[in-house]
């Protein structure tokens, strides 16, 4: 059994580093800026704060953060009654407004997501991790393409 192990690991080691498609992610992140702009018309005001309710336990939250001249910074957070809190999916998303690109900064209180990590390493990141969280993002704003009639703006309370 250990033997399998250890073949498993040295294949890795064979194929390489890891060298991400950035075709493929400048497409997700083109796809997930197309999709936030419909869902938040109004990204330029800090004040608001949009969620999106499927009429379950399960919900999500889009709160703009900060409203700059060429980008605005959100999170996105799943709300599921019956959890806690530590365990509720959040990311912080920056929309780059000249390029119309979408990019997860932050994920699950893991910031700056590198473009690809060695396998196996000791915080458990898939190789792919950026491209990951950007494709979770993409389910994210599906969801909520899909329940756009439940979206309600609310005013945030600082």
């Amino acid at each position: 059994m250990n033997n399998g192990l250890n073949s498993k690991l040295s294949e890795s080691r064979k194929r390489g580093k890891y060298v991400p498609n950035l075709s493929r992610l400048q497409a997700t992140c083109d796809v997930n800026y197309a999709r936030l702009i419909k869902l938040i018309p109004e990204c330029d005001d800090d004040s608001l704060k949009y969620r999106f309710d499927n009429g379950k336990d399960v919900s999500y939250a889009v709160k703009i953060i900060e409203c700059c001249p060429y980008t605005t910074t959100i999170e996105v957070e799943q709300i599921h009654v019956g959890l806690p809190d530590y365990i509720q999916p959040r990311m912080q998303v920056r929309l780059y407004h000249d390029v119309k690109m979408a990019e997860v900064m932050k994920s699950q209180h893991v910031s700056a997501a590198q473009g690809s990590y060695s396998y196996p390493n000791p915080q458990m990141h898939q190789r792919n991790e950026k491209e990951m969280v950007n494709l979770f993002l993409t389910e994210w704003l599906a969801f909520c393409q899909q329940h756009i009639a439940s979206r309600t703006a609310l005013q945030k309370r600082n």
